[in-house]
């Protein structure tokens, strides 16, 4: 079993003679929370939906668990254990919040046409449903409509559905986006418990929040690796702190504050 559970060699995706990402090469160790930053523009949320095949990559490879998924769908890498939020919460407004994970949790039915089955198939699913709802501090609001929730118990909702999939590796593109200071100390809290006996990936602007959760980070400027270390490492780099705030020769700690 290697070490490395996603792994990307010379991604790259162009749009018509645009190239967002460029000869991108990643390894995300088994187990670890590992930070995808950069500036504005840098091929973040491009190269997210080329791990989880929303977009399909002009050249390069990808493999995840030792399995070649580049020219995968995303429902089939979701099933292996590949899952991902999105920048905007995605949560069904009119259901309850209890509703929102149970209809994730059918996927472990396999079949189709869930929407439809009896009431008492459905409540089935309740016990871990609820269970999810305890783990994201959302006990509370499980009979909620979620479109009611706030913004950032949206993003816990979003987080608990994601984890109704069971995924061995979560890949979570901006988490804490325009959150509160409560919200952010909130979701960070949440990201270490849930990434227990997972492998996160997540792109996040938030550099304080980045410091905090992630043992390794990849910048990408332009969308290419600009750099890769601990945090301590990146921060120190003068190539990363040129991009983030336009120096030559940042003052010490530029970054550490951003």
């Amino acid at each position: 079993m290697t070490d490395s559970i996603l792994e990307t060699d010379g991604l790259t995706k162009e749009f018509r003679g645009f190239i967002a990402v460029n000869g991108v090469s990643l390894k995300v160790r088994r187990g670890s929370i590992h930070g995808l930053i950069g500036p504005n523009g840098a091929g973040k949320t491009t190269c997210f939906n080329l791990l989880t095949k929303f977009l399909q990559p002009t050249r390069g490879t990808i493999r995840y668990d030792g399995r070649d998924i580049t020219g995968m769908k995303p429902a089939e890498v979701a099933r292996l254990g590949l899952v991902r939020s999105f920048q905007i919460s995605a949560v069904f407004p009119h259901l309850s919040v209890l509703e929102n994970v149970r209809m994730a949790l059918q996927r472990q039915r396999g079949g189709s046409f869930d929407f439809w089955r009896s009431d008492s198939l459905l409540r089935s699913f309740d016990d871990r449903a609820m269970a999810l709802l305890e783990d994201v501090g959302l006990t509370s609001y499980a009979r909620i409509a979620a479109g009611e929730l706030p913004y950032g118990r949206k993003r816990a909702l979003e987080i608990a559905t994601t984890m109704a999939m069971d995924p061995a590796m979560m890949l979570l593109d901006e988490p804490t986006a325009g959150m509160t200071h409560e919200d952010v100390d909130r979701i960070v809290a949440l990201v270490k418990r849930v990434s227990a006996g997972r492998t996160v990936l997540l792109v996040e602007h938030n550099l304080k929040v980045v410091s905090g959760l992630c043992d390794r980070i990849t910048v990408l400027a332009r969308g290419s690796v600009l750099a890769e270390g601990d945090y301590g490492e990146v921060s120190r780099n003068p190539d990363v702190v040129a991009a983030y705030l336009g120096t030559e020769a940042p003052p010490e700690g530029a970054m550490a504050h951003g």
